[in-house]
């Protein structure tokens, strides 16, 4: 199976064990992504430095580093994955801080809405998906580019 044929891996990292087996359990009745739960930012980070991500989700408070500061270790990382907050605290300057400062894709509160949650991981993966789609043709572009400047330059070496 080709890499753009593979199912969406979702990254999700919370302190609390409850979450996460809500999220992924949730997740994997309803959608067919590939869920990955963290308990550790850490290990976490572990993962996407070397993993397949398409779209991490992470709490807001944890206690080996705040969810904002492990987003912005994640645009890093991997700047085209988009960034998801959730948190329990309905903190609007967090939020726009965390927009602000990680590029976030979403905020959202605790208790979550489960038909607002998958359209909101279907958009941000639509996100991702388009841009990476955008990335490919840029490069084909810059690569055409290239070429037409040296058969200019060949053109110009044979006839100047």
């Amino acid at each position: 199976m080709e890499s753009s044929e593979q199912q969406p891996t979702i990254v999700i990292v919370d302190d609390e064990d409850m979450v996460l087996t809500s999220l992924s359990s949730f997740l994997n009745l309803e959608t067919e992504y590939d869920v990955k739960t963290f308990v550790s930012v850490n290990k976490a980070l572990e993962y996407i430095k070397t993993g397949r991500v398409d779209l991490v989700v992470s709490d807001y408070l944890m206690p080996e580093m705040d969810g904002i500061s492990f987003l912005a270790k994640v645009r890093e990382i991997k700047p085209e994955v988009p960034r998801i907050i959730l948190t329990g605290y309905a903190d609007k300057e967090n939020a726009i801080k965390a927009i602000n400062h990680v590029g976030l894709f979403q905020y959202i509160e605790k208790p979550w809405d489960n038909d607002d949650l998958l359209i909101i991981l279907r958009n941000g993966l639509e996100k991702q998906k388009l841009m990476t789609r955008l990335n490919e043709k840029i490069e084909e572009i810059n690569n055409a580019y290239a070429e037409l400047q040296d058969l200019q330059n060949e053109i110009i070496k044979t006839f100047v």
